[in-house]
């Protein structure tokens, strides 16, 4: 498998859960400028999406979304437990999580990291962002994560939108369990691994 991603992205997500799965796969970086891969390719003919996660399989199928490659990623090593077993409940509660975190929180504060993005929409952004964590903050107070007791691929990605609080004028200590979970997720070897790799 390869991954593509962008330094510190939501593709960090994907490395750090590859890495959990106990997963080989070759990670290569795209140069945010010329759109030109560590491996020499041109990122937009590798996705014409052209933006990150993507995840070449090993037949060379292309993967992208991250709802879509962080549940696949979840199936590849049951033992890890990055997800329940595919097909019950506990499965699909942490699709939930991964929707949640993908659309109504990182969808949300990604505006924040535009130029161009308009005063009263960052103010609208912040605002909602913070609905969205005071929920999460909530969840957390019952469970160590977002959908019980083990990490999963949507802590992974949740981790990741947190750690663009500070760049994004958001203060965690509003909510003392998100920063709780980012500071006990930050420690884990899987993510130190990940951020090293970036060169985060």
């Amino acid at each position: 498998m390869k991954l593509y991603y962008l330094k510190g992205a939501c593709s960090l997500a994907t490395y750090i859960s590859l890495i959990e799965a106990g997963r080989k796969f070759e990670a290569f970086s795209v140069d945010r400028q010329s759109r030109k891969t560590s491996d020499g390719k041109d990122f937009d003919a590798v996705s014409t999406k052209g933006y990150v996660p993507v995840l070449v399989l090993d037949d060379g199928q292309v993967l992208t979304e991250n709802v879509a490659v962080l549940s696949y990623v979840a199936t590849l090593n049951p033992a890890a437990k990055l997800a329940p077993p595919v097909g019950t409940l506990g499965y699909f509660r942490v699709v939930e999580a991964l929707a949640f975190v993908n659309s109504e929180l990182h969808k949300t504060v990604s505006s924040l990291f535009r130029p161009d993005t308009p005063d009263a929409w960052k103010a609208i952004a912040l605002a909602n962002a913070a609905k969205r964590l005071s929920q999460i903050d909530k969840i957390l107070e019952k469970t160590p994560f977002l959908t019980g007791n083990d990490f999963t691929v949507a802590d992974a990605y949740l981790y990741v939108v947190l750690s663009w609080a500070p760049r994004l004028g958001i203060d965690l200590s509003a909510y003392p369990k998100v920063r709780d979970f980012y500071q006990r997720v930050d420690t884990r070897p899987s993510v130190k691994a990940a951020r090293q790799a970036e060169g985060l």
